[in-house]
């Protein structure tokens, strides 16, 4: 039977971004949810270990979290990556700059009172594993600085959403409309590692449809996607836990190389044999020994 390999689940929201990823894989065969329908193809990733199933989720928070969770639990991806394109919120960012996500703000939470909105946001952290990865295989290549989510696109600097993000998010340099919906749903998770990596397409300002129209998306999608290539051929897959022996699996406190204890009458024969604790051994169904004193 040939040896199966482990798999790491890279989402996007745009189509140019899916097909940016696409270009990178071969042998690509395509999956279908069996309850849910919805698409994935998984193919092989040259010169890694790796499969990966890619799968193209729409835009938006609350899908991102849905369909994150539902990938997680139909493909059980050893990683997940959200590949795509988002808006500079820096002047040193130029479009085309590459950013992983160190952290992903939820910019909306708050309470609103007469003084003022209070921000009452939410902040996940990358994988630790996957963001060692993305720094020796992207050194000097990509920005590592947070990153700032909302349910909303940003084509204004000077909008009170800009004055918000620079005052409360002030270390964030890009922001975008996914990346907290993936986070959150492979944070509940508990076993997959997150990363999200971003290509700038615009500066988050008036420029933005002209930034687009010049094709500043495909570029920085084209970017982030091989920068998640480069993560991959550096990140190395876990290692497989041992298969347990015969003896493991039998039930009851003993362990043997060879077998378990056996009975001979009057005797229990432990040769072999592991004990967790202290041992008692009683006759069952025979009086007691009387030696006469």
């Amino acid at each position: 039977m040939p040896e199966t390999k482990p798999t790491v689940a890279v989402l996007t929201a745009l189509s140019l971004e899916y097909d940016a990823v696409l270009d990178h894989l071969t042998d690509v065969e395509k999956l279908t949810h069996p309850r849910y329908g919805t698409r994935a193809r998984r193919g092989g990733l040259p010169g890694t270990p790796w499969q990966v199933a890619l799968v193209d989720m729409g835009e938006g928070t609350l899908t991102a979290a849905t369909l994150t969770e539902r990938v997680l639990s139909w493909l059980d991806p050893e990683a997940v990556l959200f590949v795509g394109v988002a808006g500079g919120l820096k002047d040193d960012i130029e479009i085309g700059d590459v950013v992983v996500a160190t952290k992903v703000y939820a910019i909306h939470g708050g309470k609103q009172t007469p003084d003022g909105l209070l921000n009452r946001p939410e902040a996940w952290r990358a994988s630790h594993r996957l963001e060692q990865a993305a720094k020796e295989a992207l050194r000097g290549k990509a920005h590592f600085k947070p990153i700032a989510v909302g349910d909303v696109v940003l084509a204004d600097s000077d909008s009170k959403l800009a004055q918000g993000i620079r005052a409360s998010f002030n270390d964030a340099v890009a922001i975008e409309m996914e990346s907290s919906g993936v986070a959150h749903a492979v944070h509940l998770a508990g076993e997959a590692g997150a990363l999200i990596i971003r290509g700038i397409s615009d500066k988050a300002n008036a420029d933005k449809s002209r930034a687009d129209a010049g094709g500043s998306q495909p570029l920085a999608a084209a970017n982030a996607a091989r920068a998640a290539v480069a993560v991959l051929h550096e990140l190395e897959p876990k290692p497989t836990a041992p298969q347990p022996r015969d003896s493991d699996l039998r039930e009851g406190p003993f362990r043997s190389s060879t077998d378990a204890p056996t009975y001979g009458g009057d005797h229990l024969d432990f040769r072999g044999s592991t004990l967790p604790g202290p041992f008692t051994a009683k006759s069952v169904g025979q009086p007691p020994h009387d030696d006469g004193q």
